[in-house]
């Protein structure tokens, strides 16, 4: 444990009194004394509030339960349902129609529709490779994926496999930037000009026109013409690449995606995150048996048609994802004694880190605009977002910086706050600039919420339930209702398989159909491809046309996902055990043995998917659900656990850091952890896994 020291009657970690002192401070114009003492006083004020709002969860979540309870058997009576939540409190009256009002925010958030990544604040170089996703190459996009047919042959570069590329890249420029006369793939001298049907659409050059700049649906394509490359000397027009404007966006991740569990783990995420906003984050590693370093790019400078210069970011605009409500933190210990409220200290440490990008203290400025992005998730509805919102202020107050200079992401993930959104919205209305779905924890919340309704049909089946079309298309409609189309990002969630490029390019394209301004990809290269939607779809157009929309009913949305009269055929109960004790396991053994918070981890027919808690919580708790009402039992659960340890240990053999779980029941915490996310998963605030990851975590590194 770290030594603690007194600041302000808080007792504060000594690695986090280091940083603060020694980094996040210098430069701001804030004394370390004025900084811990607001700290101190804004923990006295807030940390009531938090512990207050946790307590009415769980009141609502007793209450729901006992209503249940006195149903047993029941068919769901949706209209008396609706008005015992309503009674509860659970739903709230709709307010009157209004508009968000968030000034001062970036394009690639308000004005501006292309991918969005979200990695882990811990691996500095991914956090790096992420944050220069914002330009990636088509032709390696397509090149080295599935993206479209065949491997490539061989070692070194198959002239096949790259006539399959340009040809398909070729074939997109003539949709996004079409020439006035033929096609791309019969360009020969672009060096006499390049005539497109739409003259407005070039927007300048750079190194002599080499590289040409043009524009569609608001996101940038630069076409590179090389006869000297590998590429280019065999091709008509010299074009050697063909690089799109891809992730606009990413989140820099403190939540789900990392294992964070001590004073220690926190000083090493703020660190990233200050790296990031100084400009001056890198990462060293090992490619080909040669030292690689990695940094920032820089941003990019061109000519324009009238001679002026156009500078275009190199990088992702930054968000960054504090975590919510629940967790306390051992990094900062309460002057009545106890642990402090975990978001709290985000919200403080992160918004200091910001105000490095405020005042230009760094390489390079991340929002143009003057302002901090920060997500917001696991929040409960509208009393929960009006508690942020009144917590931002005082963030503001504390560091100096004007009313609303911190906007807010709300991700629309629990059941309480998609039933409410609209009122949510408003809560924070003048700082919110992103809404988004989330598939696995809404589910994950929805399993528990109605935990004792009754058995949930399977966990595939879900996908089809009633309530997730309700979802997805009231998120939209109620984003565009409050105004934020053109002033703040409606997003959509992850393609969760990194390696199904095809499938991907098939089916994410209706994220952008569905009006979304963004959606989640796994990896830099996802983000090129995905990009290419939206030049395929005009979502400011389909926006426009939604806006039109009726609201999806309530009613939908509240229909609880109850296998209502099945009885359940023993394999199929086989088959569901094990697909979600495999994911389970796989998932914990890296986060409680080796702190790694997400990864890609293969599924039960070895597909490699990317698992973070909320895949976590929504298996756990479907397994749980079922053992509540006697689908299962606890013999069968365990049986599951015992043979899905040996695929899961031959899925891991070829990682030297791996610690067995087969026949190491007793020994192995990482067993034990995944063992009690079932058989307490009940038990668990809202089906959160974050307790008992990070207690067996912390016994993992104390020991």
């Amino acid at each position: 444990m770290p030594q603690m020291i007194d600041k302000a009657g808080l007792q504060v970690a000594e690695p986090l009194v280091r940083f603060v002192e020694e980094r996040a401070l210098a430069g701001v114009g804030i004394e370390p004394t004025a900084f811990w003492s607001g700290l101190a006083a804004l923990y006295a004020k807030f940390a009531p509030e938090n512990a207050a709002l946790l307590a009415r969860r769980d009141e609502l979540q007793a209450k729901i339960d006992a209503w249940h309870e006195a149903r047993r058997g029941q068919p769901i009576d949706n209209a008396r349902y609706q008005s015992f939540l309503r009674e509860l409190g659970y739903l709230v009256e709709e307010p009157a129609p209004f508009e968000v009002a968030p000034q001062n925010v970036d394009a690639e958030v308000a004005t501006m529709a292309g991918p969005q990544l979200v990695v882990p604040v811990l691996n500095a170089r991914f956090v790096l490779n992420a944050a220069n996703a914002r330009w990636g190459s088509l032709y390696d996009a397509l090149y080295g994926t599935d993206a479209i047919p065949g491997p490539a042959a061989g070692k070194g570069y198959d002239p096949a496999r790259g006539a399959q590329v340009i040809a398909w890249s070729k074939a997109f420029l003539d949709e996004a930037v079409p020439l006035a006369n033929g096609r791309w793939a019969d360009l020969s001298n672009p060096d006499s000009g390049i005539a497109l049907r739409d003259p407005s659409q070039y927007i300048g050059q750079r190194d002599g026109g080499a590289v040409r700049l043009f524009r569609h649906n608001g996101l940038h394509i630069e076409v590179v013409f090389d006869r000297s490359h590998n590429i280019g000397k065999d091709d008509p027009a010299g074009i050697a690449d063909i690089i799109l404007e891809s992730a606009l966006t990413t989140i820099v991740d403190l939540e789900d995606s990392i294992a964070a569990v001590d004073a220690e783990d926190k000083v090493e995420a703020y660190s990233n995150w200050l790296g990031l906003m100084r400009g001056d984050l890198e990462a060293s590693f090992d490619k080909g048996g040669r030292t690689v370093t990695r940094a920032l790019d820089a941003d990019r400078v061109y000519a324009g048609p009238d001679g002026r210069e156009i500078v275009l970011p190199g990088r992702s605009m930054l968000f960054v994802r504090n975590v919510g409500h629940l967790m306390t933190t051992p990094a900062v210990s309460l002057a009545g004694g106890g642990e402090a409220p975990e978001g709290i200290l985000d919200g403080v440490i992160t918004s200091l880190v910001g105000l490095h990008d405020l005042k230009g203290l760094g390489r390079f400025r991340n929002s143009r605009q003057g302002s901090i992005y920060i997500v917001k998730p696991k929040m409960h509805g509208p009393e929960e977002a009006a508690f942020a919102n009144r917590l931002f202020d005082a963030i503001e107050d504390l560091l100096g910086l004007e009313r609303h200079t911190l906007k807010i992401g709300v991700m629309d993930e629990e059941r309480r706050t998609s039933a409410n959104l609209a009122a949510t919205i408003a809560a924070v209305k003048d700082r919110i600039v992103f809404i988004n779905t989330g598939f696995l924890d809404r589910t994950g919340d929805e399993i528990h919420t109605s935990m004792r309704a009754g058995p949930m049909v399977r966990k595939g089946e879900m996908k089809s339930a009633d309530w997730i079309k309700a979802y997805e298309d009231r998120n939209v409609q109620i984003g565009l209702a409050c105004g934020l189309s053109g002033k703040a990002q409606i997003g959509k969630g992850m393609w969760a398989a990194p390696d199904r490029m095809a499938d991907m390019l098939e089916q994410k394209v209706g994220h952008p159909n569905s009006g979304a301004s963004t959606a989640w990809v796994p990896s830099p290269t996802a983000a090129t491809l995905h990009a290419t939607h939206y030049h395929r779809v005009d979502v400011f157009a389909r926006q426009a046309e939604r806006k039109a929309e009726a609201v999806a009913p309530l009613d939908k949305l509240l229909t609880v996902p109850v296998a209502v009269g099945r009885n359940f055929q023993p394999e199929e109960i086989r088959e569901e055990l094990d697909n979600n004790a495999q994911g389970i396991l796989g998932y914990v053994v890296r986060w409680v043995d080796q702190g790694v918070g997400c990864s890609k981890v293969p599924d039960i027919f070895d597909v490699g998917l990317m698992e973070d808690r909320a895949t976590l919580r929504i298996s756990s708790q479907h397994v749980a659900n079922w053992l509540l009402h006697g689908v299962t039992t606890a013999d069968e659960v365990d049986a599951a656990l015992d043979r899905m340890a040996i695929k899961v240990d031959q899925q891991n053999e070829g990682d030297a850091a791996y610690q067995p779980l087969a026949g190491r029941r007793d020994q192995s915490l990482a067993f034990q952890a995944a063992r009690a996310l079932v058989f307490e998963g009940v038990e668990q605030p809202n089906g959160y896994t974050e307790p008992l990851l990070h207690a067996y975590r912390a016994k993992v590194k104390a020991g």
